[in-house]
């Protein structure tokens, strides 16, 4: 009998053990969960992908107002259109900041990544330039214009061209748009596809060019050079500071966005851009 009750004994010393223990170890997780920062609480430095250029002096007083306010930013600069968007989706930087929906929604479609607008920063107009003729009426038959070549952008320029009155685009041909969609094109044009580093610094062998706004400040190109320019109102190519699917709403990118969106930040862009950018926020 003795050994019977020390058996039982036993066995509840044993349960009370292990739900002893049970306990102690959900309890040790509930303290961890409860101690472990939260990854906004952790997030007080931060990579930004930028566009080597103008664009760094901007960045660097974007990262002197995100310093005031306990965010530290370390600019990574790229040379190449196509990095900044690998590299976020990748993890190697937080955010970057140097496209505007109709090009990232290319890039989401041809390499499916999971990238969103977190808040726009300016919108740069694309413009025609010429140095060989003053005013869009001056362009003789048969002129030959560049256009840049990829497919955001060279939707865009062709956008410009029939804005001008210069060629006429399929009916619902969209925002990439081609030369293939030109459907009219009353002067005979030739529209002579370039990269878009490439667009503005040919000026001199074009009758005209539809460069973008930062490579026309890269290739020397002014306001005495342009001959038209794409509408202000409703216009999709606003750029801004985009950042991983599912972050958007965390503290440090609310932080890194007003960290543009300020005074300070705008009297550097507009000496750095000279009027030819625009603040769109």
């Amino acid at each position: 009998m003795t050994d019977i009750k020390n058996r039982h004994h036993s066995l509840l010393a044993q349960t009370f053990t292990r739900r002893a223990g049970l306990a102690a170890l959900l309890a040790a997780t509930l303290g961890l969960a409860m101690n472990v920062p939260s990854f906004a609480e952790d997030k007080t430095s931060i990579k930004v992908g930028i566009m080597s250029g103008e664009d760094e002096d901007v960045w660097r007083v974007v990262s002197q107002e995100a310093a005031k306010k306990g965010l530290t930013i370390e600019l990574v600069v790229f040379n190449d259109y196509t990095q900044p968007n690998e590299a976020l989706e990748r993890g190697e930087i937080d955010a970057n900041a140097f496209q505007h929906q109709p090009y990232l929604d290319n890039q989401i479609e041809t390499h499916g990544y999971h990238i969103v607008v977190a808040g726009y920063t300016a919108l740069w107009p694309i413009g025609l330039y010429s140095k060989k003729h003053a005013s869009v009426a001056d362009l003789p038959e048969g002129a030959i214009i560049g256009v840049p070549n990829d497919p955001s952008n060279e939707g865009r320029a062709l956008r410009v061209l029939e804005n001008e009155g210069l060629i006429k685009l399929k009916e619902g041909a969209g925002i990439l748009a081609t030369i293939a969609d030109i459907s009219e094109n009353p002067k005979q044009i030739e529209v002579k596809e370039l990269d878009a580093g490439i667009v503005g610094r040919s000026i001199d062998d074009l009758d005209a060019a539809v460069v973008n706004t930062d490579w026309a400040l890269k290739s020397g190109l002014g306001p005495e050079n342009r001959i038209a320019q794409e509408p202000v109102a409703d216009n999709p190519y606003r750029n801004f500071i985009a950042v991983k699917e599912g972050s958007e709403n965390e503290p440090w990118v609310k932080t890194l966005v007003a960290s543009y969106q300020n005074d300070t930040v705008k009297a550097e862009f507009d000496r750095v851009y000279k009027g030819t950018g625009i603040s769109a926020y």
